[in-house]
């Protein structure tokens, strides 16, 4: 079981570094069958995780220190659990139907570009896994700050355009702010508590030694580190303009992984968060400011990708909402739902766009459903789902959050 979890990420990693440096060497064919098939294993891995979590078994695998120094012990383990179980099959399953995808849009491109974008993406889908599939805060850093780097590499993909590579690098920067604070807090509790291992935080023994106003700072502070990766208000801009990228990237970013980083990190610490109830109502504020604050500018879009890039900060913002008033439940079957409608519309839009000869303005758009049928209808699925019509998956998940708003509300005034 210890290896088969080891598996899980290090597909990706060999994937990515077999397409980093044979690049010259291997046709497309080759590249897009490394890339693609090393995250379908990690997919079948994935499910057979998942089995053995739902018949009861909690493993946490632990394959060497990572650190050691006096008074402080950090293995580098992996745990997977209910949680990280159903990260990991949204990761790998949206991230290999995204490879496939990539393989047909990216055609043009010249071989040994080819394979640099599959390595990235494999490298972004093992920074992502060794993110939620750490058992303790310092792996799943590594993975945040490995999603960081990927994001930049793939938004600024074709970085002849000094356009994109700016907006590279402000994706980047503005990560750094969250990331910074992620690093206080972690310093915090490896003072407080002298360990960052979620088993050994997340106990009634541990948590006591902390004052409510530990606990307020260090949750604050992580809050402010999900803000940054999660695209909350003040720092949400980096996220419509990460749509310089390829649009396979921005489906594999905004849909399935990188931005519901900063909602599995909370949904991790939920113990705590639940005994900060001014964070939560932080977090809650902050949540429904965004989502209508980036719906709203949403509507006076006229590129396709910005208009579904505003409606991510906004179902974001719906997340935090969630998180805010305690439905932890809700927020994580949200991101599932939101990261297969949102992925389907953001490659919608890619087979439009490349329909249209890289023509990205509405405007100019019209009458496509006749010449794109499958589009068409797939699309318009994806906008029922979001939309929440009942009997799409976007009405049960947004109907779980609005009722944990609501009941969260009449505590209040009880």
């Amino acid at each position: 079981m210890n290896m088969q979890l080891l598996l899980i990420p290090l597909l990706p990693l060999i994937g990515f570094l077999l397409n980093g440096l044979l690049r010259n060497y291997l046709s497309k064919g080759v590249i897009g069958l490394i890339g693609s098939g090393s995250i379908l294993g990690s997919f079948i891995l994935s499910i057979l995780a998942f089995m053995q979590v739902r018949s009861g078994t909690i493993v946490t695998a632990e394959y060497f220190e990572f650190i050691k120094i006096a008074g402080l012990r950090i293995p580098f383990a992996f745990q997977v659990d209910q949680l990280s179980s159903i990260f990991l099959l949204v990761i790998t399953g949206v991230g290999f139907l995204i490879h496939v995808y990539s393989t047909s849009y990216m055609h043009e491109e010249k071989s040994h570009h080819f394979a640099r974008y599959f390595a990235y993406l494999n490298l972004f889908v093992f920074s992502m896994l060794l993110l939620v599939m750490g058992s303790n805060f310092v792996i799943m850093f590594i993975g945040w700050e490995g999603v960081g780097l990927c994001s930049y590499l793939l938004i600024g993909f074709w970085f002849k355009k000094e356009d994109y590579t700016k907006a590279a690098s402000k994706a980047f920067i503005m990560n750094r702010i969250g990331d910074l604070a992620f690093l206080i807090a972690l310093f915090i509790l490896i003072n407080k508590l002298g360990t960052v291992t979620f088993s050994e935080i997340f106990t009634t023994e541990a948590l006591a030694k902390l004052s409510a106003f530990d606990i307020t700072i260090i949750t604050t502070l992580l809050f402010v580190g999900a803000t940054g990766k999660s695209a909350q208000i003040p720092l949400y801009t980096w996220l419509p303009d990460a749509m310089a990228g390829p649009t396979p990237v921005s489906a594999l970013i905004h849909a399935a992984t990188m931005v519901t980083a900063g909602i599995y990190m909370i949904a991790r610490s939920n113990l705590m968060y639940s005994m900060a109830p001014g964070t939560l109502n932080c977090i809650a504020i902050i949540g429904i400011a965004t989502a209508l604050l980036a719906a709203s500018i949403a509507l006076k879009q006229n590129d396709i990708k910005k208009v579904l890039a505003y409606s991510t900060v906004s179902q974001l913002g719906y997340m935090f909402l969630a998180l805010g008033t305690g439905s932890y439940v809700a927020a994580v079957f949200h991101v599932m739902t939101h990261a297969f409608f949102k992925a389907l519309l953001f490659l919608g839009s890619g087979s439009v766009i490349h329909a249209m000869g890289g023509e990205q303005d509405m405007r100019k758009m019209g009458g496509l459903s006749k010449y794109m049928k499958i589009t068409n209808i797939t699309f318009l699925l994806g906008c029922l789902a979001i939309a929440g019509i009942p009997g799409f998956s976007g009405f049960f998940s947004k109907d779980e959050i609005l009722a944990g708003a609501f009941a969260t509300s009449l505590s209040y005034m009880h």
